[in-house]
């Protein structure tokens, strides 16, 4: 660059430093524009707020205005019941060495029970078994609520299912309290002991003017779906039901293996319902069930339930003023137990009725009992039991193989008769009989003490699957002696055997076969010579029977 270049752009750059000066801001102008910018921030933040503000108040009239409609529609609907129709469910617990029970606030009624000392088993894909909590009263379509006839309110009564209680627990009792207006308040309560019952009561207080005057009682409705809990579910539908006992009177049930009603118009003392090994029993206390309308209906086998018990229950309306008192028993089907609550609920335990029930109740489960407590083995219980009870009928049975030994004796002189006379076997016929009477032989001599052993063998046919001591008792190769055992598995279904082979069903099958075959021997059958073959169908036809039933009776019939 040439000195006269240069000298131009020095001119150049001071008159643009000359410039930036002088049109640059003063301290007080800049200040100024800072001001302003920080006015018109304020502004706009004031602005903000207050739009802010406005839009809350809006929300908020918005929200009062909705929850004012909502506390009149309450109001309309419910009643003086209204201000315990809003809250949140929570879940409380009471627990002891035998039960642990959840209850829910919305109700104060009871949503699981675990009994602790017992399990149920399941089976996975490959039959290995699987130990899982027993829990009762856990289907979340059961209902446990009390109906008030109420004729202020829109659909004429409340239900304690709709509103929402206040727990207050004291160790293992507890008090749910629905507040109503004034003082006013519903209360139910439970206690748990220190076994498997539970107290309950129900309590109102101010509440007299509001209920129905002309009627009496209030309706306890209790819905309980039967939840499956033994693997044989067919003997445990079966013996699924509600029991009832009038005041007055003895023991009954709906039907265990179809759909049924039972109205009782006179008072009751409990309901029971019950599953094959376990039951919930409700006991009134301070006064009996004014009545009650028991319905048992059978559910389809892809339910998972299966029966739905329902049980409408009037209680006496007088009571709730000073609290209705009853009992929960919910358990096991412990004979000495339930027997100890001198009620007759021990009746619930399906050991049949009449002459049968009176020989398993008073004879079998005593002497099982016994045995039990000796050797502490279910099985070896059960073959001592199957010696001391051929012991008792060994006078009969010496007299059936004494009839059958005169038979044998006779059969030479009888096969003469017959070819005496080949062409008039009616003749024949009388001839024999001739030397029965000249001998003192009575034909059906070796059956009558077997017809009249049958009392004993049908009363052990409702032993087995009804006594919870053989619930989950494993013998030999049965792993449960209330239910069918399992010594192999087939790949396919059987109809009318299944599809697993019960091996204590099968040896009583070959032992009868055998033990048939030496009894002919003895035996005239040419009266009736079909009898010879038919004899052998009864162990065979109740192959298919027996393969599914109690393997506690199959063991005991073998040995």
């Amino acid at each position: 660059m040439d000195k006269n270049n240069l000298t131009g752009f020095l001119l150049l750059m001071g008159l643009m430093v000359g410039w930036f000066y002088y049109t640059s801001p003063s301290t007080e102008e800049l200040e100024e524009v800072q001001r302003i910018e920080d006015s018109i921030r304020v502004a706009q933040q004031a602005v903000s707020e207050t739009v802010l503000e406005n839009n809350n108040q809006t929300i908020e009239t918005t929200n009062q205005a909705l929850d004012s409609n909502r506390l009149a529609k309450l109001d309309e609907e419910y009643g003086v019941f209204a201000p315990a129709v809003v809250g949140k469910e929570t879940i409380v617990s009471l627990e002891n060495e035998f039960l642990k029970i959840d209850f829910s606030t919305k109700g104060a009624n009871i949503k699981n029970v675990w009994v602790k000392k017992h399990k149920t088993i399941t089976e996975d894909k490959e039959g290995n078994e699987i130990e899982n909590p027993l829990v009762l009263l856990n289907n979340d379509k059961n209902k446990f609520e009390y109906i008030f006839a109420v004729p202020q309110v829109a659909a004429g009564e409340i239900s304690t299912s709709e509103l929402i209680f206040t727990p207050q627990i004291n160790e293992n009792h507890v008090d749910f309290v629905a507040q109503l207006d004034n003082g006013r308040n519903i209360t139910l309560s439970y206690s748990l002991g220190d076994n498997y019952e539970v107290k309950h009561s129900i309590q109102q207080k101010g509440l007299e003017n509001y209920f129905q005057k002309s009627k009496e009682t209030v309706q306890l409705r209790w819905v309980n779906h039967i939840e499956k809990l033994e693997r044989n579910t067919e003997f445990e539908k079966m013996y699924s039901t509600v029991y009832f006992k009038p005041a007055e009177d003895d023991v009954d049930y709906c039907s265990c293996r179809s759909d049924d009603n039972e109205v009782m118009k006179e008072p009751v003392s409990w309901v029971s319902t019950t599953n094959q090994f376990f039951n919930t029993t409700l006991f009134a206390k301070s006064k009996p069930f004014y009545s009650a309308d028991l319905t048992t209906e059978v559910l389809g086998e892809n339910n998972s339930a299966l029966k739905k018990i329902t049980s409408l229950i009037e209680i006496p309306k007088s009571e709730l003023s000073t609290g209705m008192q009853m009992n929960f028993y919910i358990g096991p089907n412990d004979y000495d137990v339930l027997a100890a609550y001198n009620d007759d609920v021990q009746y619930i335990i399906p050991y049949g009725w009449s002459f049968f029930g009176t020989i398993n109740r008073y004879v079998i489960r005593p002497l099982f009992g016994f045995l039990l407590g000796f050797v502490g083995i279910e099985g070896i219980a059960i073959i001592l039991m199957t010696l001391i009870v051929k012991l008792v009928v060994f006078p009969l049975t010496y007299k059936a193989l004494y009839a059958q030994s005169k038979m044998a004796a006779l059969k030479p002189r009888i096969e003469k008769l017959k070819s005496k006379h080949p062409d008039d076997p009616q003749k024949a016929q009388m001839e024999n009989m001739k030397l029965y009477q000249e001998y003192g032989v009575n034909p059906a001599g070796g059956c009558l003490p077997m017809v009249l052993q049958m009392p004993i063998w049908y009363a052990l046919f409702r032993f087995f699957p009804a006594t919870i001591d053989f619930r989950q008792a494993s013998f030999l190769w049965a792993t449960d002696l209330s239910s069918y055992d399992v010594f192999a598995r087939l790949p396919f279904e059987v109809p009318f055997y299944g599809s697993h082979i019960s091996l204590f069903t099968i040896l009583w099958a070959i032992t009868t076969v055998i033990y048939t075959y030496y009894n002919s021997k003895h035996m005239d059958m040419s009266a009736n010579p079909a009898m010879k073959y038919v004899q052998y169908g009864m162990p065979v036809m109740f192959l298919f029977f027996f393969n599914n039933y109690s393997a506690g009776l199959t063991c005991y019939m073998f040995f």
